[in-house]
């Protein structure tokens, strides 16, 4: 398990779950691993050799880093995929999943409905895109997760200023249409080919991520909801996903998918045990 904090509520179930499988996990960060090149053995820890000790691997959340913290973590978990080492998700779906452009691409690329969204480096385009998507928006980091610096905003000049702030720190500004959704969104927990459990995120507020204080409430499952959280964790190439689902007067849209998810506030809501999915897939995926 690739985790900054093994003790991590979530991290600590999945050892459990292993364990409980006659697995013997082991829980090790980025920055204790050596990518050898010309010189075998190609990955170490501790003079461990990796690919011949280990059978798989997951992938917790990598978290903040460096610009090149980030891509030598990635172009290390690419090769240690090239080698047939099963990495789960595969570094194409988590590149995919961290960036929110990229994401909504590929899913409207694959025919899942998502909100109307601009992305520009212009602060003229973005106050144009602004006013075009109903002068109600919502402004967001292209790559961060649990609601963390996005900002709703309904007036043009208070627009303008943050589109310059943004563009002074040189940041791709990213303007996605406010979606009424009431203070609710669903979601879908995905492992392999199904959706083994769903929830409603239900906030005081439009912001409804349970780390910013949503409540998570049971859900019963729908077909609707899962085909569309199957098609969207498909189109990003994502094994176990979080896909974040809004109910809307246009229908069901995909918001984000979520490559390396938590799953804390949806245990509380669902009988399934998660971290025995997890663990179940996984060995099932692992070289033998």
């Amino acid at each position: 398990m690739l985790t900054r904090n093994e003790n991590a509520w979530c991290s600590s179930r999945l050892k459990e779950a292993f364990l409980k499988k006659n697995v013997n996990p082991v829980c090790f960060s980025f920055s204790e691993l050596v990518a050898n090149v010309a010189e075998k053995p190609y990955f170490t820890r501790r003079n461990i050799d990796l690919l011949g000790e280990l059978s798989a691997i997951v992938v917790r959340p990598i978290g903040r880093g460096s610009l090149d913290e980030i891509i030598f973590q990635m172009d290390l978990l690419h090769r240690i995929s090239r080698t047939g080492l099963t990495v789960i998700n595969h570094p194409k779906a988590i590149e995919r999943g961290v960036d929110k452009y990229y994401t909504l691409a590929l899913l409207e690329e694959a025919g899942v409905s998502v909100p109307r969204t601009a992305v520009t480096e212009s602060v003229v385009e973005a106050i144009g895109s602004f006013k075009r998507l109903g002068g109600d928006c919502v402004v967001k980091p292209v790559f961060g997760s649990r609601g963390i610096g996005a900002a709703r905003i309904s007036d043009a000049d208070v627009a303008e200023r943050a589109f310059r702030t943004l563009r002074f720190y040189r940041h791709v500004i990213y303007i996605q249409e406010f979606i009424p959704h009431g203070t609710r969104d669903i979601r879908a927990f995905v492992v392999g080919d199904r959706v083994i459990a769903t929830m409603f995120r239900t906030s005081s507020s439009w912001k409804t991520n349970v780390s910013r204080g949503a409540r998570p409430m049971h859900m019963e499952a729908t077909e609707d909801v899962d085909n569309l959280a199957l098609r969207a964790a498909g189109a990003v190439g994502c094994e176990i996903a979080g896909v974040d689902i809004m109910e809307s007067d246009r229908g069901l849209l995909v918001n984000e998918v979520n490559s390396q998810p938590g799953w804390r506030g949806l245990q509380s809501t669902s009988k399934i045990d998660i971290a025995d999915e997890i663990a179940t897939y996984v060995i099932g995926k692992a070289k033998r």
